[in-house]
This record gives C-alpha cells, sequence and structure tokens, in this order.
C-alpha cells in the first residue's frame, strides 16, 4: 500500500491565485467587503468611499465628528478587519 498525502482544498485553491498574482487583490476585495459588517450600519451610512493603495485602507466620510473619532481608534481597526479576513491585508487606514 502506499500512502496518500492530504492537502485540504483551500490550500490547492490559494496556492493557484497566489501562483496567478491574484491572492493580493481577492483579499483586498474581501477587506473592503467586510467593513459595513465590522463596523457596523451606523458607521457605514457615513462611509461614502473605500479604497486600498499600498497596505492603506482610505475612506471618506461624510461626518467630521465620526472621522476624528475612529482616528483615535485606528490601530484597533486595523486590527479588527485584519482578523476578520484572516490575514494582514492592511497596515494604516486614512480617514478623509
Amino acid at each position: 500500500m502506499f500512502k496518500r498525502s492530504s492537502i485540504l482544498i483551500r490550500e490547492v485553491i490559494m496556492k493557484n491565485l497566489r501562483e496567478q498574482g491574484l491572492e493580493t487583490p481577492l483579499l483586498q476585495k474581501r477587506l473592503v467587503d467586510a467593513w459595513p459588517e465590522v463596523m457596523g450600519e451606523a458607521v457605514n451610512g457615513y462611509t461614502a468611499n473605500l479604497y486600498i493603495r499600498n497596505q492603506t485602507l482610505f475612506v471618506h466620510l461624510t461626518s467630521p465628528a465620526l472621522r476624528m473619532e475612529l482616528s483615535m481608534q485606528r490601530q484597533d481597526i486595523v486590527r479588527r478587519l485584519n482578523e476578520h479576513v484572516g490575514n494582514q491585508v492592511i497596515a494604516d487606514i486614512r480617514f478623509h
């Protein structure tokens, strides 16, 4: 008898995505899509635009007071978003 090594299908898919250069864009899309769930609908209601550039999430907020409050919680928000995606996707957030 021969011994089979088992590989999780997730690992095979992620390896394939990585080889094709699609892993990072997929993780970035998942992180942006997670914003309403992680931050809640109240914050999402004041969010106008989200995009990622150079491991920085840029968030346009329509409320200056909320912008100031979230700026003080930047590192916690980064940690929560990365944990939700399960990977280190962003290193910083900029609110404008």
